[in-house]
């Protein structure tokens, strides 16, 4: 660990940083070279905790103590700004003091991820990140196993998804799941029940399946305003609801994933 203060834009070590404003990192799903960007102390400390590989940290001044401390054992640059610069540089005010650019560590094979796993949630085309790391931090809180993601869905190592998620998208096992039918081909395969959460003359009330859950069971959640694909119900061994009152017809999905996550929850 190395410390390297700068005082222009122009340092190669940067490149990772640059420009990193939502409506940039939202055009890349996957980002080049193999990267995600780790943003806070404490997401910083969970990303090492779980074994992914840091290359470089940026810092403001007054952070550079704790992360000297945290990063002691790894051989990396430590850049340190002002405020002001690190702003332009990243295009958003630093005001949590610390990024770190991580090796994305490699996808695990479905079978992998979801071995000895009771509770999965399968997240279908979810473009929002701040729903995606939502979602991902009621899967934590609320016991799944492990979370499945779709090749559209947004990307749960993106800096907003990373934050949202209070750093369990780096606690909870993930990986993508191919597209249907092979996706449910794959869960169904290992022993789980597939039970798509959507508005459907055929659902039934969530306290119903609640009442006598399936032993492995995979919670199907869909997109923003259209929900789930009717690619994913037609797979479904059930499809659940969640009962509202006063006109409403549904909640945000990441509000609903956390209700049928605790009624679903293994007792």
């Amino acid at each position: 660990m190395h410390t390297v203060r700068i005082d222009d834009l122009d340092h190669a070590g940067l490149a990772d940083y640059c420009g990193l404003t939502d409506a940039a990192l939202r055009r890349m799903s996957e980002p080049a070279g193999g990267l995600y960007i780790a943003e806070s102390s404490k997401v910083i400390t969970r990303a090492i905790a779980a074994g992914h590989r840091p290359r470089s940290v940026l810092v403001q001044e007054q952070w550079l103590a704790e992360m000297e401390l945290l990063l002691a054992d790894w051989d990396i640059p430590i850049y340190v700004g002002t405020p002001g610069l690190l702003e332009s540089l990243t295009g958003f005010n630093l005001h949590r003091g610390a990024l770190a650019a991580m090796h994305r560590p490699p996808l695990r094979p479905v079978a992998e991820v979801v071995a000895g796993a009771r509770r999965v949630v399968v997240i279908e085309d979810v473009v929002d990140h701040t729903n995606v790391g939502a979602i991902f931090r009621a899967a934590a809180g609320l016991g799944a196993d492990a979370v499945l993601v779709t090749p559209r869905c947004a990307d749960p190592l993106y800096r907003r998804s990373v934050r949202v998620s209070m750093g369990t998208v780096l606690q909870v096992p993930w990986t993508r799941l191919p597209e249907w039918p092979e996706g449910a081909l794959m869960l169904k395969s290992a022993g789980f029940h597939l039970a798509a959460l959507a508005l459907s003359d055929s659902a039934i009330d969530l306290d119903v399946l609640a009442a006598n859950p399936p032993e492995k069971l995979a919670l199907l959640l869909g997109t923003e305003g259209d929900g789930l694909s009717r690619n994913a119900i037609s797979h479904a061994d059930t499809v659940i609801t969640i009962p509202m009152l006063h006109g409403v017809d549904s909640l945000n999905v990441a509000s609903a994933s956390a209700v049928a996550l605790w009624a679903l929850r293994v007792r």
